[in-house]
């Protein structure tokens, strides 16, 4: 066998072992949802008190994930993504055990520093295989994710049902999906930097191409958190369906994302990444009209399905765009990943705050006008076509190119 032979199946492996790592990332967030009320309940806490709680998720993420390129950079990237996996696996035993508001505060913040930090690490693998492939890999190992959501979140309602104690099921999804990471982590690549390579710096604004194709991604995750956080309510207080029919809303629009993402890559290889955006862009605009006009559960179900299905693929992109802009892949990440939690944060409270003052109606206009720009600006993702990924960090070639 070849060198470049035998370097096409080492990323294959690393390809399905990465996936691997998306699918416990997305567990453990799924583990975690499903049991939010019983962790309000335990630490008596208010609606509001509990929304202020889990805003540090997105601020320990952003303060943390500048961090994840130099951890790479110093220990290589397989050694960075088993420690940081593990942490993150292991923090989500720590919001349960929260007495209070101001630990589930502390708590959060470590659950999402390690989330961001494990999110940045494997993102930069994800896209460093695809470069090897020559294909795109991100749809399929964020729709990985998405189907890790989902397993977690079963489990988590299983748990629910059962009237198990939080601290118990969590105990028990930490020590598995550790076990499961530290696995899957063995067949990554060993990413090692040049010897001449400088580490990227601890903090740094993102650069200016991460800003760019960030606000792609803002406009995506604004209209998956409007629709993830809302659309039950929207089906249960404009449409006055039951509350089996409202939720039964919102689990279509994870699955659709799920199933478009895992099917993805095949889309993108075939059309790009900015013509499957543009259409994306589209489809999601279709969706946002149909839930603002919908006089019929059937019809704002559809909206949100179209929804899911507009922008589905546009995060995986928009990473893979930003690991092949510019030297540093995980420093671009960073930024992009940091924008697009920024967004996830703000979403829900901004829907809510103008369907107060106007209607949920009116949010849902926002939430389309956003998704015009999914659209109107997909071409800052051209470095995810084929051709963008002639640029090579330094790092990534340390490594031998398997393509002939």
């Amino acid at each position: 066998m070849s060198d470049v032979d035998s370097a096409r199946d080492e990323a294959r492996r690393a390809r399905y072992a990465v996936a691997a790592v998306f699918a416990v990332h997305g567990a453990v967030t799924g583990s975690f949802a499903t049991r939010v009320p019983w962790i309000q309940d335990h630490a008596s806490l208010s609606a509001g008190q509990l929304g202020f709680a889990l805003a540090f998720t997105a601020l320990g993420a952003s303060c943390a994930m500048p961090l994840a390129g130099r951890i790479s950079h110093r220990f290589g990237s397989r050694t960075a993504l088993r420690g940081l996996l593990a942490l993150w696996t292991l923090a989500l035993v720590l919001p349960s055990l929260a007495p209070n508001l101001y630990t589930l505060c502390a708590a959060m913040f470590v659950y999402g520093a390690t989330a961001g930090m494990a999110d940045v690490a494997m993102n930069a693998l994800g896209v460093e295989i695809e470069r090897r492939l020559d294909k795109s890999i991100m749809s399929g190992l964020h729709g990985m994710w998405s189907a890790g959501a989902l397993v977690g979140s079963a489990a988590g309602t299983l748990a629910a049902h059962w009237g198990a104690d939080a601290r118990l099921h969590h105990a028990l999804a930490a020590a598995a999906l550790t076990l499961l990471g530290l696995v899957a982590c063995a067949w990554v690549l060993d990413v090692q930097p040049a010897e001449d390579e400088q580490p990227p710096p601890r903090f740094t604004l993102p650069p200016r191409s991460a800003l760019l194709i960030g606000m792609v991604g803002f406009c995506a995750v604004f209209a998956e958190g409007a629709s993830l956080d809302w659309s039950a309510v929207f089906l249960r207080d404009r449409l006055d369906t039951s509350a089996g029919l409202a939720a039964a809303s919102t689990t279509g629009f994870m699955l659709t994302m799920a199933v478009a993402r895992i099917a993805g890559d095949a889309v993108v290889n075939r059309f790009g990444a900015v013509r499957t955006v543009r259409t994306g862009g589209v489809l999601a605009v279709l969706g946002g009209l149909l839930i603002v006009v919908a006089g019929h559960p059937a019809v704002a179900m559809g909206g949100f399905a179209l929804m899911g299905l507009g922008i589905a693929v546009v995060v995986p992109l928009c990473f893979a765009a930003a690991g092949h802009s510019g030297p540093h892949p995980s420093q671009a990440i960073a930024g992009v990943a940091t924008i697009t939690y920024t967004s996830g944060l703000i979403a829900p409270s901004l829907i809510g705050g103008v369907a107060q003052a106007t209607s949920l109606v009116v949010s849902f206009c926002v939430v389309t006008v956003l998704a015009c720009g999914l659209a109107a600006f997909a071409g800052v993702l051209r470095t995810a076509e084929r051709g963008g990924r002639a640029q090579v960090s330094p790092r990534a070639a340390a490594v031998p190119d398997p393509r002939p």
